[in-house]
């Protein structure tokens, strides 16, 4: 892409990152929050395997956080997510979901606290600042919320450890899974965490001064250059494989934790407030209707993630939709996230799935595909 005035009007914005990854051959972009994000950087199986077997750095600044801060600050969060937050540290991070009062998901986002009455949301695609905001004004609480000038780079794969050491010192070794560290590098303010969207070892650089995103990518990319970095964007591939939701996709306001199988981030038994809190008592009590499953899509090798949901049929009738599907190199499968109904959600579960004109065969199975403990990501350097 040689033109660098490319874009679609003010009303998108580009990231500090933007001009960098064109120049290291970004062809195309996608939106989300607001925001162009790197889609192609050329081959997405050749990504996948960069990603897999060395390591590669995302732009991913549409990760906006929505920073909230005050004397209330604490309660406000809890206020907003059915996760249990009473033993979480400053300098650690939380998956958490955010739902409405209905206990539809309105986001998935890690959850980072900064100081005892500082924390930062990084979202998934969805306006969860004016959400949030909008809470606020009626909760009779003492908090700020406001979009900081943040914005996160991913370097994530197996050799990404040994990047940040050439960046930070060996030092950065102690830095636990879900933690993370204030640090700067050469006068460029960071937070740097231990958390991705790959299911691989990584971590995220929040970079905390937007004038200075070309200049940080440049460095990261310099010290990994004996190490095989590569430029690249996140991997759907990997992504499903590893079971990961993606918000509008997978998830959406329509969808309750519970029918995610996110049991585990929902805590209804202690006297902790959030919103949505009666509603998911009254869906748990009633049980689902629906559930998301892992599938294996018996057709040649897909070309690419689907674009579309794809109808999914037992004996002519429909019960569910495939939300996200791709082919697998490592695998060797097409593999996919789907939301049936609870009655045909059992492993082994014959189907049929339409995809475009034609029908295909297909079999619920278990979910992730590949590394379900998460010992990739959780190892210890």
């Amino acid at each position: 892409m040689k033109n660098k005035n490319f874009g679609f009007g003010t009303q998108i914005r580009k990231s500090p990152f933007f001009e960098s990854t064109v120049k290291w051959g970004a062809t195309g972009f996608s939106v989300y929050n607001h925001m162009y994000i790197p889609r192609d950087f050329g081959d997405p199986e050749k990504n996948f395997w960069n990603l897999t077997k060395s390591a590669i750095l995302c732009d991913v600044a549409v990760e906006r956080q929505v920073e909230i801060t005050g004397p209330d600050a604490y309660k406000f969060v809890q206020l907003l997510t059915p996760r249990d937050l009473s033993k979480l540290s400053v300098g650690q991070c939380k998956y958490v979901l955010i739902v409405n009062n209905d206990g539809g998901v309105l986001n998935d986002p890690v959850l980072l606290r900064l100081a005892e009455n500082h924390f930062w949301l990084s979202l998934a695609d969805s306006d969860v600042l004016f959400w949030a905001q909008g809470v606020a004004v009626n909760s009779n609480l003492n908090v700020k919320i406001t979009e900081p000038d943040v914005s996160p780079l991913q370097l994530q794969g197996p050799n990404s450890g040994e990047i940040m050491v050439n960046l930070f010192g060996e030092s950065i070794k102690e830095l636990k899974y879900y933690w993370l560290r204030e640090l700067n590098l050469d006068g460029i303010p960071l937070i740097v965490s231990r958390t991705g969207w790959s299911s691989e070892l990584g971590y995220e650089l929040y970079l905390r001064d937007g004038s200075k995103g070309n200049e940080l990518w440049e460095k990261i990319m310099f010290a990994g250059k004996d190490y095989d970095l590569h430029p690249g964007h996140t991997s759907s591939i990997r992504r499903i494989e590893g079971g990961m939701l993606s918000y509008h996709a997978d998830a959406d306001i329509n969808t309750n934790p519970f029918e995610l199988g996110l049991d585990r981030l929902v805590n209804l038994e202690n006297n902790i407030n959030f919103i949505g809190k009666e509603a998911l008592k009254k869906i748990k009590q009633k049980g689902i209707s629906k559930k998301q499953v892992g599938l294996e899509i018996k057709c040649p090798a897909l070309s690419g993630p689907n674009t579309t949901f794809w109808s999914l049929f037992s004996n002519k009738e429909k019960i569910g939709k495939v939300t996200s599907a791709v082919y697998s190199p490592r695998l060797k499968k097409n593999i996919a996230l789907a939301m049936v109904d609870i009655e045909y959600s059992k492993v082994n579960t014959e189907l049929e799935v339409e995809i475009d004109e034609s029908t295909s065969k297909c079999v619920i199975v278990e979910k992730p595909f590949f590394d379900p403990k998460k010992q990739i990501t959780a190892k210890q350097l």
